[in-house]
């Protein structure tokens, strides 16, 4: 019972943490998923975005009027200055207090201008998070995909270790039914040692490849975390113009570049605020308390009612010269949105140089699946007739090994062709967003 409950618990933790349980092969689209809710890069953006959200917040704000409050109580010892400008000792108290409220009435359109350039950093915000979205994304494809090509190498590996195992047990026979030399027995367990080693070093790349697979998606280890296998033989590689046409307007990372020119526009706009003549508003009341020790006068209460006071006020600030920081703060933005196109520009003309490369190495790698998958077929031929050779004697150990090396080299070959050929093929497809 206590197994059983453990094992149902572990489920449901699993299941509640968006991933499969352990034991269960995970597709690539929850591998995908799982690295992108888990990814700490991508936590730090939405941490970014939630940032602008406040910043926009305060930005808002800045139109609210603000109040104070405030009160004081003043003591003096000793001599001081009368009003027959004489001195003498006296002992003085002072009491007040005051309430004052401002507001700005115009800032130099500076707060509304605030408040689009916060809007537009969220957004830029927003698409960087895509990017780095977008980059996990391929990441995990990526390193999916060389599990798989791991798994497949492995499989050939054991192929020809099996092959070699069946030799060996074949030559015994022999040598046991008195027909061939023991001596050729040794080459052949030298080979099938080396088979068995290739496995063991295919095995290990299998667990390699997993072990960086379980890190992109923050898992601690590999133990029961393992993939399935994709289903796609040749799917259709799109065009390069076609990528880009659909990048233009769905790529995540030339979006944000993009995006970087607007929030630059809307800097110079703020800057250019400082030349403008801001406008206040300003209100208050309050009232003080006097007490001269040794002289008669008014209560507390008295003097509240009769010191109360209330002003209204508006202040006009025009700017005349600064310094020139105004102007030196727009040449500034207007630095940085050069900057921000040139940027632009770049990341537009990587972004077609990158999609023209993947799209000539996914047809280079298909032609190269196709060409091996023809020449697989007639290498194992080759191989069948030259092992069938060799067990009639008429082929030697050496055209034998010379034989299966072939073939294990050709079915490599292909395995790499295809998964690059898939490689390139999503990487087109991530481009495009298609």
């Amino acid at each position: 019972m206590k197994r059983l409950y453990k094992s149902v618990l572990g489920l449901v933790m699993a299941l509640a943490a968006g991933q499969p349980a352990w034991g269960v092969e995970w597709s690539l689209d929850s591998c995908i998923n799982y690295a992108v809710a888990h990814n700490v890069g991508i936590l730090q953006q939405e941490l970014r975005i939630e940032e602008g959200k406040q910043s926009l917040t305060a930005a808002k704000d800045r139109f609210l009027p603000t109040l104070d409050a405030s009160a004081s109580q003043s003591f003096n010892f000793g001599r001081a200055l009368q009003v027959d400008n004489t001195y003498a000792d006296r002992n003085t108290s002072n009491f007040g207090w005051n309430v004052g409220l401002s507001m700005p009435l115009f800032q130099g359109m500076a707060e509304y201008r605030n408040i689009k350039v916060a809007k537009a950093n969220i957004r830029q915000y927003v698409l960087e998070n895509e990017a780095a979205k977008d980059n996990v994304t391929l990441n995990v494809i990526s390193q999916y995909l060389q599990v798989l090509y791991a798994k497949e190498v492995a499989q050939t590996a054991r192929s020809q270790a099996e092959y070699s195992a069946f030799e060996v047990e074949r030559q015994k026979a022999l040598i046991e039914a008195g027909k061939v030399a023991e001596a050729t027995l040794y080459d052949l367990e030298s080979v099938a040692a080396q088979d068995r080693l290739q496995v063991v070093t295919a095995e290990n790349d299998i667990r390699t490849a997993l072990v960086n697979l379980a890190n992109l998606l923050q898992l601690r280890g590999i133990e029961g975390f393992d993939v399935r296998p994709l289903n796609e033989g040749e799917p259709t590689i799109p065009g390069p113009d076609q990528v880009y046409s659909e990048a233009l307007v769905s790529n995540s990372s030339l979006q944000a570049a993009r995006q970087s020119v607007t929030v630059a526009n809307e800097n110079i706009s703020l800057a250019k605020a400082g030349y403008l003549p801001t406008l206040s508003f300003s209100a208050g009341t309050g009232s003080s308390y006097y007490k001269v020790s040794g002289f008669p006068g008014d209560g507390f209460g008295p003097q509240m009612r009769h010191n109360l006071s209330t002003y209204l006020g508006f202040s006009l600030r025009i700017p005349i010269f600064d310094g020139f920081n105004t102007r030196n703060s727009v040449r500034r933005a207007q630095l940085q949105k050069t900057n921000a196109e040139l940027s632009y520009d770049q990341r537009n003309v990587d972004l077609y140089k990158d999609i023209q490369l993947a799209y000539y190495q996914a047809v280079g790698a298909r032609e190269r699946y196709q060409t091996a998958g023809e020449t697989l077929e007639k290498t194992r031929l080759s191989f069948e007739s030259t092992r069938e050779r060799f067990n009639l004697g008429r082929a030697t150990q050496a055209d034998y090994e010379q034989a299966k090396n072939n073939l294990f080299r050709t079915e490599v070959s292909r395995i790499q062709a295809h998964y690059e050929y898939l490689m390139r093929h999503r990487i087109l497809l991530f481009y495009g967003k298609m």
